[in-house]
Protein backbone atom coordinates (compact mmCIF):
# COMPACT_ATOMS: atom_id res chain seq x y z
CA UNK A 1 0.00 0.00 0.00
CA UNK A 2 1.24 3.35 -0.66
CA UNK A 3 2.73 5.35 2.25
CA UNK A 4 0.78 8.31 1.52
CA UNK A 5 -2.70 6.28 1.26
CA UNK A 6 -1.26 4.37 4.25
CA UNK A 7 -1.01 7.39 6.46
CA UNK A 8 -4.73 8.94 4.89
CA UNK A 9 -6.43 5.42 6.16
CA UNK A 10 -4.38 6.22 9.35
CA UNK A 11 -5.95 9.50 9.93
CA UNK A 12 -9.04 8.58 8.93
CA UNK A 13 -9.34 5.57 11.22
CA UNK A 14 -8.03 7.95 14.45
CA UNK A 15 -10.77 10.54 13.75
CA UNK A 16 -13.60 7.87 13.55
CA UNK A 17 -11.69 6.31 17.19
CA UNK A 18 -11.48 9.82 18.95
CA UNK A 19 -14.02 10.08 21.79
CA UNK A 20 -16.99 12.70 20.73
CA UNK A 21 -16.67 14.57 23.30
CA UNK A 22 -13.12 15.60 22.01
CA UNK A 23 -14.04 16.27 18.69
CA UNK A 24 -17.07 18.50 20.01
CA UNK A 25 -14.66 20.49 22.00
CA UNK A 26 -12.04 20.81 19.09
CA UNK A 27 -14.89 22.35 16.74
CA UNK A 28 -16.27 24.48 19.64
CA UNK A 29 -18.22 26.53 18.72
CA UNK A 30 -20.37 25.26 16.55
CA UNK A 31 -23.67 27.18 17.80
CA UNK A 32 -24.88 30.15 19.50
CA UNK A 33 -22.96 30.94 22.85
CA UNK A 34 -25.92 32.08 25.63
CA UNK A 35 -24.58 34.77 28.27
CA UNK A 36 -26.43 35.48 31.13
CA UNK A 37 -26.84 38.07 33.30
CA UNK A 38 -28.75 38.25 36.36
CA UNK A 39 -29.80 41.74 36.27
CA UNK A 40 -31.88 43.89 33.84
CA UNK A 41 -31.43 45.11 30.12
CA UNK A 42 -29.55 48.49 30.45
CA UNK A 43 -27.96 47.57 33.57
CA UNK A 44 -24.34 47.96 34.11
CA UNK A 45 -23.47 44.36 33.78
CA UNK A 46 -25.70 44.03 30.97
CA UNK A 47 -24.41 46.80 28.88
CA UNK A 48 -20.63 45.31 29.32
CA UNK A 49 -22.60 42.19 28.26
CA UNK A 50 -23.30 43.36 24.93
CA UNK A 51 -20.31 45.34 24.91
CA UNK A 52 -17.89 42.43 25.04
CA UNK A 53 -20.63 39.63 23.34
CA UNK A 54 -20.76 41.41 20.33
CA UNK A 55 -17.04 41.90 19.66
CA UNK A 56 -16.53 37.77 21.11
CA UNK A 57 -19.26 36.47 18.80
CA UNK A 58 -16.59 38.07 15.88
CA UNK A 59 -13.69 36.05 17.48
CA UNK A 60 -16.12 32.80 18.33
CA UNK A 61 -17.51 32.85 14.78
CA UNK A 62 -20.93 32.13 16.42
CA UNK A 63 -23.38 34.70 18.22
CA UNK A 64 -23.11 35.86 22.08
CA UNK A 65 -26.77 35.80 23.13
CA UNK A 66 -27.57 38.22 26.44
CA UNK A 67 -30.21 36.81 28.42
CA UNK A 68 -31.57 39.01 31.22
CA UNK A 69 -32.85 36.63 33.76
CA UNK A 70 -32.90 39.07 36.89
CA UNK A 71 -34.30 38.14 40.73
CA UNK A 72 -32.65 37.81 43.45
CA UNK A 73 -29.49 39.87 43.45
CA UNK A 74 -28.30 37.64 40.45
CA UNK A 75 -29.17 34.40 42.44
CA UNK A 76 -31.65 33.22 39.34
CA UNK A 77 -29.45 33.82 37.16
CA UNK A 78 -26.65 31.64 38.80
CA UNK A 79 -28.92 28.43 39.57
CA UNK A 80 -29.91 28.79 36.00
CA UNK A 81 -26.44 28.47 34.87
CA UNK A 82 -25.14 26.11 37.21
CA UNK A 83 -27.85 23.57 35.84
CA UNK A 84 -26.90 24.12 32.30
CA UNK A 85 -24.66 21.33 30.07
CA UNK A 86 -20.86 21.41 31.29
CA UNK A 87 -19.94 22.19 27.56
CA UNK A 88 -19.56 25.75 27.07
CA UNK A 89 -22.69 26.93 25.38
CA UNK A 90 -23.78 28.32 28.70
CA UNK A 91 -22.31 30.98 30.54
CA UNK A 92 -22.70 33.47 33.59
CA UNK A 93 -22.27 36.80 33.78
CA UNK A 94 -20.93 37.04 37.24
CA UNK A 95 -20.46 40.28 39.33
CA UNK A 96 -19.26 41.44 42.93
CA UNK A 97 -23.00 40.78 43.82
CA UNK A 98 -22.15 36.97 43.53
CA UNK A 99 -19.82 36.82 45.91
CA UNK A 100 -21.74 39.10 48.64
CA UNK A 101 -24.74 36.35 48.51
CA UNK A 102 -22.55 33.88 49.19
CA UNK A 103 -22.93 35.51 52.81
CA UNK A 104 -25.56 37.73 52.89
CA UNK A 105 -28.01 34.82 51.16
CA UNK A 106 -26.98 31.57 52.66
CA UNK A 107 -27.95 28.55 51.09
CA UNK A 108 -29.69 30.52 48.62
CA UNK A 109 -28.67 29.47 45.12
CA UNK A 110 -25.70 27.68 44.54
CA UNK A 111 -22.28 27.93 45.88
CA UNK A 112 -20.40 30.69 43.87
CA UNK A 113 -17.15 28.83 44.71
CA UNK A 114 -17.72 25.61 44.06
CA UNK A 115 -20.40 25.37 41.20
CA UNK A 116 -18.82 27.52 38.33
CA UNK A 117 -15.59 27.25 36.89
CA UNK A 118 -14.25 30.75 36.71
CA UNK A 119 -12.84 32.13 32.69
CA UNK A 120 -11.87 35.68 32.72
CA UNK A 121 -12.43 39.05 34.46
CA UNK A 122 -13.96 41.42 31.96
CA UNK A 123 -13.74 44.57 34.19
CA UNK A 124 -14.88 46.92 36.87
CA UNK A 125 -16.72 49.86 37.07
CA UNK A 126 -16.23 52.49 40.18
CA UNK A 127 -18.79 53.56 41.88
CA UNK A 128 -19.67 57.34 42.88
CA UNK A 129 -20.57 59.20 46.17
CA UNK A 130 -24.09 61.20 45.38
CA UNK A 131 -26.23 63.18 48.06
CA UNK A 132 -28.86 64.70 47.62
CA UNK A 133 -28.10 68.29 45.77
CA UNK A 134 -29.79 69.97 49.36
CA UNK A 135 -27.94 68.09 52.03
CA UNK A 136 -25.63 71.00 53.36
CA UNK A 137 -22.38 69.38 52.81
CA UNK A 138 -19.80 69.32 49.70
CA UNK A 139 -17.13 66.74 50.54
CA UNK A 140 -16.97 63.27 52.16
CA UNK A 141 -15.47 65.34 55.44
CA UNK A 142 -18.41 66.87 55.53
CA UNK A 143 -20.89 64.12 54.91
CA UNK A 144 -18.87 62.15 57.57
CA UNK A 145 -19.14 65.46 60.34
CA UNK A 146 -22.60 65.10 59.88
CA UNK A 147 -23.22 61.62 60.34
CA UNK A 148 -21.88 62.14 63.54
CA UNK A 149 -23.51 65.31 64.53
CA UNK A 150 -27.25 63.97 63.28
CA UNK A 151 -29.44 62.40 65.61
CA UNK A 152 -31.19 60.26 63.07
CA UNK A 153 -29.11 58.18 60.64
CA UNK A 154 -28.37 59.11 57.19
CA UNK A 155 -30.69 57.82 54.67
CA UNK A 156 -29.05 55.60 51.59
CA UNK A 157 -30.53 54.18 48.71
CA UNK A 158 -29.49 50.64 46.80
CA UNK A 159 -31.22 48.21 44.70
CA UNK A 160 -30.95 45.00 46.25
CA UNK A 161 -30.23 42.94 49.57
CA UNK A 162 -27.06 42.46 48.74
CA UNK A 163 -26.15 44.76 45.71
CA UNK A 164 -22.49 46.48 45.22
CA UNK A 165 -24.00 49.79 46.37
CA UNK A 166 -25.43 48.59 49.44
CA UNK A 167 -21.98 46.79 50.04
CA UNK A 168 -20.39 50.35 49.14
CA UNK A 169 -22.98 51.66 51.71
CA UNK A 170 -21.92 49.74 54.78
CA UNK A 171 -18.43 49.43 54.37
CA UNK A 172 -18.45 53.48 54.31
CA UNK A 173 -20.84 53.55 57.70
CA UNK A 174 -18.01 51.23 59.17
CA UNK A 175 -15.13 53.08 57.97
CA UNK A 176 -16.53 56.47 59.05
CA UNK A 177 -18.45 55.42 62.52
CA UNK A 178 -21.30 56.67 61.38
CA UNK A 179 -25.28 55.86 61.45
CA UNK A 180 -26.66 55.05 57.81
CA UNK A 181 -30.16 53.29 57.39
CA UNK A 182 -30.70 51.63 53.92
CA UNK A 183 -33.95 52.10 51.95
CA UNK A 184 -34.03 49.26 49.47
CA UNK A 185 -35.53 49.28 46.10
CA UNK A 186 -36.29 46.38 43.11
CA UNK A 187 -34.03 48.73 40.54
CA UNK A 188 -31.56 51.27 40.39
CA UNK A 189 -34.13 53.80 38.21
CA UNK A 190 -36.22 54.29 41.52
CA UNK A 191 -32.64 54.70 43.55
CA UNK A 192 -31.81 58.06 42.01
CA UNK A 193 -35.01 59.28 41.08
CA UNK A 194 -35.99 58.86 44.85
CA UNK A 195 -32.72 61.02 45.13
CA UNK A 196 -33.19 63.44 42.99
CA UNK A 197 -36.59 64.51 44.60
CA UNK A 198 -34.33 64.12 48.46
CA UNK A 199 -36.60 61.18 49.42
CA UNK A 200 -33.20 59.63 50.74
CA UNK A 201 -29.71 61.13 51.31
CA UNK A 202 -27.25 59.28 49.81
CA UNK A 203 -26.36 57.15 47.17
CA UNK A 204 -23.26 54.84 46.03
CA UNK A 205 -24.20 54.91 42.48
CA UNK A 206 -22.74 53.28 39.38
CA UNK A 207 -20.87 56.50 37.19
CA UNK A 208 -22.94 55.19 34.29
CA UNK A 209 -26.22 55.94 36.14
CA UNK A 210 -25.83 59.53 36.83
CA UNK A 211 -23.23 60.72 35.09
CA UNK A 212 -26.30 62.95 33.09
CA UNK A 213 -27.84 64.02 36.40
CA UNK A 214 -24.59 65.06 37.50
CA UNK A 215 -23.65 67.20 35.00
CA UNK A 216 -27.49 68.28 35.28
CA UNK A 217 -26.42 69.74 38.86
CA UNK A 218 -29.79 67.32 39.84
CA UNK A 219 -27.38 65.50 43.00
CA UNK A 220 -23.95 66.40 44.42
CA UNK A 221 -21.32 64.27 43.24
CA UNK A 222 -18.99 64.42 46.11
CA UNK A 223 -16.27 61.19 45.03
CA UNK A 224 -15.34 58.08 43.34
CA UNK A 225 -14.87 55.00 45.24
CA UNK A 226 -11.68 53.16 43.72
CA UNK A 227 -8.40 53.07 44.57
CA UNK A 228 -7.24 55.88 41.71
CA UNK A 229 -9.67 58.90 39.99
CA UNK A 230 -12.33 57.74 37.43
CA UNK A 231 -11.39 58.13 34.29
CA UNK A 232 -14.77 59.80 33.50
CA UNK A 233 -14.96 61.76 36.41
CA UNK A 234 -11.36 62.83 36.88
CA UNK A 235 -12.01 66.08 38.60
CA UNK A 236 -13.39 63.94 41.82
CA UNK A 237 -11.23 62.91 44.43
CA UNK A 238 -11.72 59.16 45.53
CA UNK A 239 -13.23 58.32 49.01
CA UNK A 240 -9.67 57.15 50.17
CA UNK A 241 -8.18 60.51 49.30
CA UNK A 242 -10.77 62.59 50.98
CA UNK A 243 -10.83 61.25 54.50
CA UNK A 244 -11.35 57.42 54.65
CA UNK A 245 -7.76 55.81 53.72
CA UNK A 246 -8.01 52.47 52.58
CA UNK A 247 -11.51 52.92 51.34
CA UNK A 248 -12.06 51.24 47.90
CA UNK A 249 -15.11 49.23 45.89
CA UNK A 250 -16.04 49.33 42.59
CA UNK A 251 -18.61 47.29 40.93
CA UNK A 252 -17.42 44.03 38.68
CA UNK A 253 -18.13 41.59 36.30
CA UNK A 254 -16.52 38.28 34.82
CA UNK A 255 -17.33 35.43 32.95
CA UNK A 256 -17.77 32.14 34.19
CA UNK A 257 -18.85 28.66 33.02
CA UNK A 258 -20.59 25.35 35.63
CA UNK A 259 -18.17 23.65 37.00
CA UNK A 260 -16.85 20.29 35.34
CA UNK A 261 -16.43 22.39 31.89
CA UNK A 262 -13.64 20.90 29.95
CA UNK A 263 -10.67 23.02 30.60
CA UNK A 264 -9.74 23.33 26.68
CA UNK A 265 -12.83 24.67 26.65
CA UNK A 266 -12.32 27.33 29.29
CA UNK A 267 -9.07 27.97 27.80
CA UNK A 268 -10.22 29.21 23.98
CA UNK A 269 -12.88 30.88 26.01
CA UNK A 270 -10.52 33.14 27.87
CA UNK A 271 -7.96 33.77 25.47
CA UNK A 272 -11.05 34.84 23.11
CA UNK A 273 -12.44 37.08 25.76
CA UNK A 274 -8.86 38.31 26.52
CA UNK A 275 -8.27 39.40 22.37
CA UNK A 276 -11.55 41.14 23.11
CA UNK A 277 -10.65 43.14 25.83
CA UNK A 278 -7.41 44.47 23.71
CA UNK A 279 -10.02 45.51 20.70
CA UNK A 280 -9.94 49.76 20.45
CA UNK A 281 -12.96 49.86 19.77
CA UNK A 282 -14.23 47.50 22.46
CA UNK A 283 -11.71 49.69 24.78
CA UNK A 284 -14.02 53.03 23.70
CA UNK A 285 -16.89 51.72 23.91
CA UNK A 286 -16.01 50.30 27.90
CA UNK A 287 -14.88 53.76 28.71
CA UNK A 288 -17.89 55.68 27.53
CA UNK A 289 -19.95 53.62 30.00
CA UNK A 290 -17.21 54.14 32.88
CA UNK A 291 -16.06 50.16 32.58
CA UNK A 292 -12.27 49.87 33.14
CA UNK A 293 -11.40 46.63 31.11
CA UNK A 294 -9.45 43.90 33.04
CA UNK A 295 -8.57 40.45 31.28
CA UNK A 296 -6.38 37.81 33.01
CA UNK A 297 -6.28 34.14 33.59
CA UNK A 298 -8.88 31.57 34.87
CA UNK A 299 -6.69 31.02 37.89
CA UNK A 300 -5.97 34.94 38.73
CA UNK A 301 -10.31 35.21 38.52
CA UNK A 302 -10.43 32.41 40.76
CA UNK A 303 -8.31 33.38 43.11
CA UNK A 304 -10.09 37.28 43.13
CA UNK A 305 -13.28 35.87 43.13
CA UNK A 306 -12.21 33.93 46.57
CA UNK A 307 -10.73 37.25 48.00
CA UNK A 308 -13.95 39.06 47.41
CA UNK A 309 -15.91 36.34 48.96
CA UNK A 310 -14.10 37.03 51.74
CA UNK A 311 -13.73 40.68 51.81
CA UNK A 312 -16.92 41.09 52.03
CA UNK A 313 -18.27 38.50 54.41
CA UNK A 314 -16.22 40.88 57.03
CA UNK A 315 -18.62 43.69 55.99
CA UNK A 316 -21.63 41.94 56.17
CA UNK A 317 -21.08 40.26 59.43
CA UNK A 318 -20.37 44.10 61.20
CA UNK A 319 -23.69 45.23 59.22
CA UNK A 320 -27.25 45.47 61.04
CA UNK A 321 -29.77 43.25 59.12
CA UNK A 322 -32.34 45.51 58.14
CA UNK A 323 -34.75 43.52 55.51
CA UNK A 324 -36.66 45.46 52.51
CA UNK A 325 -40.16 46.30 52.95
Amino acid sequence: MPLLKHLALAATAALLLAPLPALAQSNYPTRPVHLVVGFAAGSSGDVAARIVGQKLAEILGQNVIVENRPGASGVVAAENVARAEKDGYTLLLATIANTINTTMLPGKGPNFETAFAPITLIGSLPEVLVVKKDLPVSDVKGLIALGKSRKEPLLYGASGVGSGPRMASELFAQMAGIDMTPVLYPGSGQTVTDLMAGRIDVEFAPASSVLGIIKQGSVKALATTGTKRASVLSDLPTVAESGLPGYDTSLWFGILAPAGTPKPLLDKLSASINQTLKDPAVLKELHNEGLDAAGGTPEEFASYIKSETARWAKVIHGMKQIKPK
